[in-house]
């Protein structure tokens, strides 16, 4: 493989949602499509109820799973009571990647006003898996995956990028 091609992930979808079910998971269908369009593929996906056990259940088999590289999860990282997306996936990860939640705030800001102050956002990674908790609206997961993910999953990307980790972890093995 040479270093100009691309690097085409195994990657998750994860719906948190009270509500959501298979025929009206916009977001998370939005989030499969433009993984297919980006080249990756979407090797997982569900939808789980916000609720902590649940969400850590499905996250904590995708993250043992080798063949599941990057996660993305939608909903539940808002500020109301019914919002436990971080409370479940934080304890899991190894690493945080502040820059995400912080870039993403900075950028939704621009959309949405001092609104942005109560999404909780945030990125990381756990057993070599990245995971990147988006809300769950529509243009909130079409302004993440647009603006950030798509190009730190894209192995062209200069100066750095997450998939160039991962193909040489798959060169290391």
């Amino acid at each position: 493989m040479s270093d100009e091609s691309l690097v085409s992930l195994a990657c998750a979808v994860l719906t948190v949602s009270d509500t959501r079910s298979a025929g009206d998971d916009t977001s998370g269908n939005l989030l499969a499509q433009s993984l297919a369009q980006a080249g990756h593929q979407c090797v997982r996906r569900d939808i789980v109820k916000d609720d902590i056990y649940q969400i850590r259940r499905v996250m904590s088999d995708w993250i043992a799973d080798p063949e599941v590289q990057i996660i993305l999860t939608t909903g539940g990282t808002g500020f109301s009571h019914r919002d436990h997306t971080p409370e479940a996936i934080q304890p899991l990860l190894d690493r945080d990647i502040p820059g995400f939640g912080e870039l993403f705030r900075q950028i939704s800001y621009t959309e949405i006003g001092s609104s942005t102050i109560q999404s909780r956002a945030f990125a990381g990674s756990a057993n070599q898996t990245l995971i990147f908790c988006l809300p769950g609206s529509n243009n909130a997961c079409e302004t993440a995956w647009s603006r950030i993910i798509r190009e730190q999953l894209d192995s062209s990307q200069r100066p750095c990028n997450f998939a160039t980790q991962f193909k040489q972890r798959e060169e290391d093995n």
